[in-house]
């Protein structure tokens, strides 16, 4: 894994979510996003969202890396059958953050959130990035059956690329 362009795309990012933020009117974020029954500004915390989890991704790869294969394809095929709860909490959980969180809260966030994802990248061995378990692909497009830590450090970045192109903004 190239940590160079991983940490390039994270800040490529940071910079776009404030440039997007900071050049958003007021109408621009209550304006319908493309695709989505989001805002654009929920629609932009749930992209902050993607970098938010990562986190808490990174956790599991390491637990289930550590158990035999079938407990982790269990576990996905578990949380592929709860694929409807889950996107209803994902909704809500965007829609409020997006609704209620002062614009330099999200900034801020997203700053702190991306600082802490450069310093655990940093940290990483090859060995570690290299581990992986398998994931619900019903949850989000980017999931892949199998996916390493390599691989989930890559998808916030992939989530944001995505997401950007629904927004309604009207610089954009």
């Amino acid at each position: 894994m190239d940590k160079t362009a991983v940490h390039d795309k994270f800040e490529q990012a940071r910079r776009t979510f404030h440039q997007l933020l900071d050049g958003a009117s007021g109408p621009d974020l209550r304006r319908a996003s493309a695709g989505t029954r989001w805002t654009n500004r929920q629609l932009l915390f749930h992209m902050l969202l993607g970098y938010l989890i990562i986190r808490a991704l990174l956790g599991l790869v390491r637990l289930f890396d550590r158990l035999p294969d079938g407990v982790s394809r269990r576990y996905a095929q578990l949380l592929n059958a709860g694929t409807v709860p889950f996107d209803a909490v994902n909704f809500a959980g965007s829609w409020l953050g997006g609704t209620v969180l002062p614009r330099r809260w999200m900034l801020a966030l997203f700053d702190r959130t991306v600082a802490a994802l450069h310093g655990r990248l940093d940290r990483e061995t090859d060995e570690n990035l290299a581990r992986g378990m398998h994931y619900p692909t019903r949850w989000d497009p980017f999931f892949r059956d199998y996916m390493t830590l390599a691989d989930v450090y890559r998808f916030p970045t992939q989530h944001f690329d995505f997401h950007r192109r629904q927004l309604t903004l009207s610089g954009e």
